[in-house]
């Protein structure tokens, strides 16, 4: 984890500029300012902690429940900005977006989708892909099979495989998915739904 004695808070007036990304997505949620308060209290209590130019210090999510849970933090070569990947819950910005930059095409899944719905709209393409979308039974025995390979490599705690095999399970998903009318975004609607804060 970050070492904090190796940044250079004097740059920034003892402040570093602190880029949040959803560890999962790849994308950006926002961009806000660390002091070593901040960031001790980030490291002491896995949840993302910023020293705001006129709040002081704050806690993301003590009062939305909106919080970022902590995945990895590091310092940019010059030592004076973290790159902090988080689990977000709920909306990162103050406005309701999951990002600050609005609505993000960003991260590989997202990719991955947009090239699956490329391939079901077009029937005529070849390739694995469209053998799938055109196969109901020959896409769902793969999802089945590559679902049973994750679980084994789990069971064997065998990292590397289980990476290899969550890709695989991950796209044929995908695949099956976009097969049922559905989409990787209705699915990201249908996680920020069920991480908003419930009214009380």
């Amino acid at each position: 984890m970050l070492d904090l004695d190796t940044l250079d808070f004097a740059k920034g007036g003892g402040l570093v500029t602190v880029i949040a990304q959803d560890a999962l997505t790849g994308a950006p949620l926002m961009l806000a300012f660390a002091d070593r308060e901040a960031l001790e209290r980030t490291l002491a209590t896995g949840e993302m902690h910023y020293r705001s130019r006129s709040r002081g210090l704050w806690h993301k999510g003590a009062t939305s429940g909106n919080t970022q849970r902590v995945v990895s933090l590091a310092a940019d070569c010059d030592r004076d900005s973290v790159l902090a990947r988080v689990i977000p819950n709920g909306p990162s910005c103050h406005n309701g977006d999951p990002s600050c930059w609005g609505t993000l095409a960003a991260g590989e899944l997202r990719t991955l989708d947009a090239t699956i719905a490329e391939r079901a709209a077009a029937p005529e393409s070849v390739g694995y892909t469209s053998a799938l979308l055109a196969d109901r039974n020959k896409r769902l025995k793969k999802l089945g099979e590559e679902a049973a390979e994750l679980a084994v490599a789990c069971a064997d705690q065998d990292a590397p495989r289980a990476i290899e095999e969550c890709a695989d399970l991950f796209y044929h998903a995908l695949v099956a998915l976009r097969a049922a009318g559905g989409t990787l975004a209705d699915v990201e609607a249908e996680l920020n739904r069920r991480s908003a804060p419930k009214a009380s």
